[in-house]
């Protein structure tokens, strides 16, 4: 009977832990921007079957995604630099359009507010 008690008492104990981790990634997405979803949107859409790299790419052998595949995260990334108060005019006039540049710029941009997420939900614990 014991024995029974401790592993049903364990068994709570796990899934209220899941439970909880659960409700802890279900608020971080929830409380991402639309910027913030249509970025992630657009680097998913990297796996489709039509954006995948093609033959040729593939040959290069580099790490540098192709123009064709930049092109792809581009809207998504001016509109989350966008999203921070920055004008059209200052993006170009500190990227030069250079793609790669924006979509650095732009991930730079996530990855401070997916830490300021992570920083108020822990302040909220």
């Amino acid at each position: 009977m014991k024995k029974y008690f401790l592993q049903t008492a364990f068994t709570v104990l796990v899934l209220i832990s899941c439970s909880n981790e659960n409700s802890a990634v279900h608020t971080v997405e929830s409380m991402k921007t639309p910027q913030m979803e249509n970025f992630d949107k657009a680097f998913k859409s990297l796996g489709d079957p039509q954006n995948r790299p093609t033959e040729e790419e593939r040959k290069r052998s580099t790490s540098e995604l192709s123009d064709r595949r930049k092109a792809l995260l581009v809207p998504a990334s001016k509109e989350m630099i966008l999203s921070t108060g920055v004008t059209e005019a200052e993006l170009m006039r500190k990227t030069g359009g250079d793609m790669s540049q924006i979509i650095v710029w732009a991930t730079q941009i996530y990855m401070q507010k997916s830490d300021d997420i992570r920083k108020n939900l822990k302040s909220e614990k």
